[in-house]
């Protein structure tokens, strides 16, 4: 039976020429794991939301949209608030009450079911989710991956016969998104519910799904079983290879006749059928040399920070010194005090012990203006947050001293980041309307605006494609050379890896560890990158796909003239 069969659906949203959805065709069988995937703006969240009637954005549409062989408008309310359960970007986004427990009832108290069965209902539901031991907890005590338990198990709790998730892991750390992900299959293979949903990072759900679809301008381009669809990627040449799982990327740019492998432990079993009964003769990656400045634009020694006087100390005698023009890159799980750290190093907040300077100065001697003159910028985690204006032009506008530049002035700088970006056909609209991906980068050309000497960026590849983070990565470096000092908390593993100069680890309010990447992350058995997993067995420290893709030609190409000698 048909979960959802969408036929020739075109939608365009209101002032824009262009389609967001063109020519839609898809059928999605009940019981189906459905990935959809494609560059920010690509249009998966606007398909998504078409899949439910009040989440369907306003414009003009044309073509149908079947759900269980019924038109989804002729399904009334209370079925598709039952049946169709959606789970936001954002776990904040979703959360209505202030209780874990009144969360978990909420969607069965709005569709009017009786106490006894909302009780069976939530204690059932806390038990499938292991929430039992927070069960009686405010919402704002609650992580992140926490939270977006909670707003899972709050729409199972409807049973709900489809779950469709619009790229849910995108502000988990590493671990949470993989514990999420595990219960979703879970929810998959037990339940029997059709699981539909967007995902930048396809490294742990791609081998889950039974379909993956990939999109592009508004089209389906690619449809089908997942390792295929990897391979087809890979010969249209098309962008989105580089969004492909690590081990297919490495298995498709190394010459071999191996079934191609879409998860570690298939990785790890072609490389060992790669160098079958063969000796490797280099095992590791030659680490170039980081010549950092000798001059410190950070320092921080011996610092403490509560957020309440009664409160537990977030930040526990915490000590870092960061390089001018370095890009030191912070991870570690949610509520560790990754982001807490960024607001002490900018003055929102202030620490009760310990000494900070910037540019060798105590910052307790500077102004806010002065900090954030041309000093200090930052791109908060909620990119929505320093949006101000109806449009994305007028925000990036705000951002330039009106007294110190002619209009023609502002209107080429304004021109010139957007361009660098890649948000000039985004200008005339609405922040908010813009996919996650879109507003991130929006964001960022506000901060980038301010010209400063030390830009901190959280969370600043979150919902960016794999194509746009290589050009992140080329926008960051330019600001390096120019001497811009770049500290950057992310839960991008791979990222991290292939472009910073140092990495610190953060748990309970302090660094654990601090390294250059490679090895920071050949010494880490979970925080490390998926090319590192699949190939330590043979290699000591290839962490990123081009280490691993380099260390297999090497050894192959003198195996060959070690045979023809």
């Amino acid at each position: 039976m048909e979960t959802f069969r969408i036929k020739e659906l075109t939608f365009k949203y209101p002032l824009s020429e262009k389609y967001a959805l063109d020519d839609i065709n898809l059928s999605i069988n009940q019981g189906e794991f459905v990935v959809i995937c494609g560059k920010s703006g690509c249009g998966k969240s606007t398909l998504l939301k078409h899949l439910k009637t009040v989440l369907t954005p306003h414009g003009v549409r044309t073509g149908e949209i079947y759900f269980e062989s019924k038109v989804l408008n002729e399904v009334d309310t209370r079925n598709q608030a039952s049946k169709i359960g959606y789970v936001l970007q954002s776990p904040e986004n979703q959360i209505v009450t202030d209780k874990v427990w009144h969360e978990l009832a909420f969607g069965l108290e709005s569709l009017g079911y009786d106490n006894k069965t909302i009780r069976l209902r939530v204690a059932e539901m806390a038990s499938f989710f292991g929430i039992q031991t927070w069960f009686m907890k405010n919402v704002t005590e609650l992580s992140g991956g926490q939270k977006q338990l909670l707003n899972l198990a709050s729409i199972m709790a409807m049973q709900p016969s489809v779950l469709i998730l619009d790229e849910p892991t995108s502000q988990l750390d590493p671990i949470a998104a993989s514990d999420f992900l595990q219960t979703i299959k879970k929810i998959n293979t037990e339940l029997g519910v059709t699981i539909i949903m967007t995902e930048h990072d396809l490294e742990e759900v791609f081998p889950m799904a039974d379909k993956l679809i990939v999109m592009d301008n508004g089209k389906i381009i690619e449809n089908g079983e997942p390792r295929i669809v990897g391979q087809n990627i890979k010969k249209l040449n098309h962008e989105m290879f580089n969004a492909m799982p690590s081990p297919i990327r490495i298995s498709s740019m190394v010459e071999n006749s191996l079934k191609s492998p879409i998860n570690v432990k298939e990785g790890r079993q072609w490389i060992d059928k790669l160098f079958e009964n063969d000796d490797i003769a280099i095992t590791s990656i030659e680490e170039e040399n980081i010549n950092l400045k000798e001059e410190f634009v950070i320092k921080m020694k011996d610092i403490w920070f509560k957020y309440e006087k009664n409160s537990l100390d977030v930040i526990k005698d915490l000590s870092l010194d960061i390089h001018k023009g370095e890009l030191y890159c912070i991870v570690g799980g949610n509520g560790t005090g990754k982001s807490t750290t960024l607001s002490l190093i900018s003055g929102i907040n202030k620490p009760y012990r310990g000494k900070i300077e910037l540019f060798g100065k105590d910052i307790k001697k500077y102004s806010n203006k002065e900090i954030f003159k041309n000093n200090i910028a930052v791109l908060p985690q909620d990119p929505q947050s320093i949006f101000v204006k109806k449009t994305v032009e007028l925000d990036l506008h705000e951002m330039l001293p009106k007294l110190k530049m002619s209009k023609d002035e502002r209107n080429k700088k304004v021109s010139k980041i957007a361009k660098l970006v890649e948000i000039e056909d985004l200008m005339s609209q609405h922040p908010y309307d813009l996919s996650g991906g879109e507003q991130q980068r929006a964001a960022l050309a506000k901060v980038l605006l301010l010209e400063p000497k030390i830009l901190m960026l959280d969370e600043p590849t979150k919902g960016l494609d794999a194509s746009f983070k290589i050009k992140f990565a080329k926008i960051i470096e330019k600001l390096l050379l120019k001497g811009v000092t770049v500290i950057m908390v992310s839960h991008d593993i791979e990222f991290c890896a292939s472009y910073a100069h140092r990495c610190a680890l953060f748990f309970d309010g302090n660094i654990v560890t601090i390294n250059t990447p490679k090895k920071f992350f050949s010494g880490n058995n979970f925080y490390t990158t998926v090319a590192n997993r699949m190939c330590r067995q043979k290699f000591e420290n290839a962490i990123t796909c081009e280490d691993v893709i380099k260390l297999c030609k090497v050894n192959k190409n003198q195996l060959r003239q070690r045979t023809a000698n």
